[in-house]
């Protein structure tokens, strides 16, 4: 029983968008992830989108308009809302996810699970 780091966790690795597994709890997993740029527009049918920014700045664009994070605050999209996270500078994000939720809302184009 030891606490996470996430500073530490969030230093071992450098690609963005490719979430990595740092914890579980009640059959989700906690997950770090380094962002930069635009992701892709996509939804998650069966689950709502936990977004907590630890570090820089966040735009969750949105059909009907966008939402701005700064380190500290976070927002969840409902699930079955089309969104597209964007970072112009690199942003360090916290995500909490029902075990196996493909970070693309599609199986086939989800970044693999990574737990370090």
């Amino acid at each position: 029983m030891k606490p996470i780091n996430l500073a530490k966790k969030l230093a071992t690795f450098t690609d963005h968008y490719k979430p990595r597994t740092v914890g579980q709890f009640n059959g989700h997993d906690l997950m770090v992830v380094k962002v930069k740029g635009p992701f892709t527009w996509h939804k998650h049918d069966d689950t709502d989108d936990f977004f907590l920014v630890l570090k820089g700045h966040l735009t969750i664009l949105l059909r009907e308009g966008q939402v701005e994070l700064g380190p500290g605050e976070m927002f969840v999209v409902p699930k079955g809302l089309e969104h597209c996270p964007v970072a112009d500078e690199e942003a360090h994000i916290l995500l909490i996810e029902p075990q196996g939720t493909p970070n693309t809302g599609d199986r086939s184009t989800a970044a693999a699970r990574v737990v370090i």
